[in-house]
């Protein structure tokens, strides 16, 4: 009797802003337990609102985490049929006729082309701009940033424009290649049509010929260069399918792909999206729009202050121990502190998209501790989503996901009271990988498992009350300082 073949897997890239993982996944979209590829960095940051890597290290940290994945799998490294990959959005990186880097690669959270974000909103109806790209003049897109760069001698040198995962494709296979969904997140793409914005290009002075011809999820590529061919055999020439949003992965890998469900993540940023396949959609003004792929929108609003935020507080404050913070936290009173807190320490986004906005704390007391003014942050997210959510399409299930969310039980029940919903948890510990091996597991033709879900936080009506009059003050701060 021939024995029976052993299981395929996906390997999975998640490129993310503070590390990647490289893993592995079964035919049915389960993460498989054992090996992993891991590399940890930090951006670096300026004093004028810099906020960048260096794309050739960067590069190194993907490369050796797919290294340390096959050393860690063994045997099982001959059973990978396919690889994926998914990567922040917002990235930028100017390449030359070579292939060499001529600027840093700068990320969502440069602030630096805020003064070009308003040039452009003098230049272009910006309501029509984002009704045709999903996007705003802000500066974690790609337009204030290139006209920013148009000034100096990196510009004249730049032959293209990529983010991180066109530079990954191209050093692999030698291919220009980008998904939609990578471009629907750059601000250069019309999301309805799928191609280049010629309006917005011609305002930035730069070509489609700068940018990578469009492609899709399911365009994958084969045949390592003979550098990577050696270096990983097992992966020679399996298909690799190119990077797609990560934000637009994380909704796929927790379940959240139809018009019936809502993710929100708090990681190192937040958002809150909704998923699903259209045709035609329309853009409420104060939410982004892009793409999973040509048939799926990615409809939501994100936040620069999430974990990051929370970490922040934790150092600067010296809180104690976690679980004894997290203990404080949780017997603390709705809105009980008399504090008002603005979550912007790295700029906003959704709603109002003000780079410009800083932090602020107002009803601070001699009496105020430390713990408050955490709790007080916690809930100043937690109601930044409800202004979100009352922008969104009406959705029957909110899931939640990222590590910051969901490793604090007090947290997950401030956003249930501040939306007036349940709040379920994913089960997903990667869901953002996952949604990489969703995409490539279709595209080969499997039906993987559903998502796997936790338990559900049911919101208390009097709590909701009091986080509706705490984001009044809320609007009304952002109103007098924003």
């Amino acid at each position: 009797m021939t024995p029976p073949a052993e299981p395929p897997f996906v390997l999975t890239l998640d490129v993310g802003s503070s590390s990647v993982r490289a893993l592995l996944f079964d035919r049915f979209a389960r993460a498989v337990a054992g090996p992993e590829g891991r590399r940890s960095y930090s951006a670096r940051t300026t004093a004028d609102g810099g906020y960048e890597f260096d794309a050739e290290e960067l590069l190194r940290f993907i490369l050796e985490s797919v290294d340390e994945l096959l050393a860690r799998a063994g045997a099982a490294a001959s059973r990978i049929v396919a690889v994926a990959c998914c990567t922040f959005w917002h990235g930028l990186l100017g390449l030359d006729a070579g292939g060499a880097p001529v600027t840093p690669l700068l990320m969502w959270g440069d602030m630096r082309s805020e003064p070009e974000a308003r040039v452009l909103k003098t230049r272009l109806d910006e309501k029509a701009y984002h009704a045709r790209t999903g996007c705003f003049f802000h500066p974690c897109f790609q337009p204030p940033k290139l006209l920013r760069l148009s000034g100096q001698e990196c510009f004249r040198r730049a032959a293209r424009w990529v983010s991180i995962g066109e530079l990954l494709t191209e050093r692999l296979f030698g291919r220009r290649l980008t998904t939609v969904s990578m471009a629907s997140g750059t601000g250069l793409l019309d999301v309805h049509r799928c191609a280049y914005d010629e309006e917005t290009l011609r305002a930035v002075g730069v070509r489609v010929d700068q940018l990578a011809p469009l492609g899709d999820a399911t365009d994958s590529s084969r045949g390592l260069l003979p550098e990577f061919a050696r270096r990983w055999p097992a992966l020679s020439d399996v298909p690799w399918f190119p990077p797609v949003g990560d934000g637009a992965c994380n909704n796929l890998g927790s379940g959240c792909s139809t018009r019936e469900r809502i993710g929100v993540m708090i990681g190192t940023s937040g958002a809150m999206r909704m998923v699903w396949p259209a045709d035609r959609f329309e853009v409420p003004w104060g939410v982004f729009a892009y793409r999973a792929d040509r048939r799926r929108v990615v409809l939501g609003g994100a936040l620069n202050d999430g974990g990051n935020l929370v970490e922040w507080l934790r150092s600067t404050l010296r809180l104690g121990p976690p679980e004894e913070v997290e203990r404080e936290l949780a017997a603390m009173e709705p809105d009980a502190h008399g504090l008002t807190f603005l979550p912007f320490l790295a700029g906003e986004r959704s709603p109002g998209w003000a780079a410009h906005a800083r932090g602020a704390i107002t009803g601070l007391s001699l009496d105020t501790k430390p713990v408050a003014i955490l709790r007080a942050a916690m809930e100043a997210v937690a109601l930044r989503f409800a202004l979100i959510h009352d922008l969104l399409p009406p959705a029957r299930e909110i899931v939640a996901s990222g590590g910051a969310l969901l490793r604090s039980p007090a947290w997950m029940q401030i956003l249930a009271d501040a939306l007036g919903r349940p709040v379920t948890a994913s089960a997903e510990a990667e869901a953002s990988s996952r949604g990489a091996a969703l995409l490539a597991l279709e595209a080969l033709g499997h039906e993987p498992a559903p998502a796997a879900l936790g338990a559900s936080v049911t919101p208390d009506p009097a709590h909701h009350a009091r986080y509706r009059a705490a984001l009044y003050r809320q609007k009304d701060l952002y109103g007098k300082l924003v």
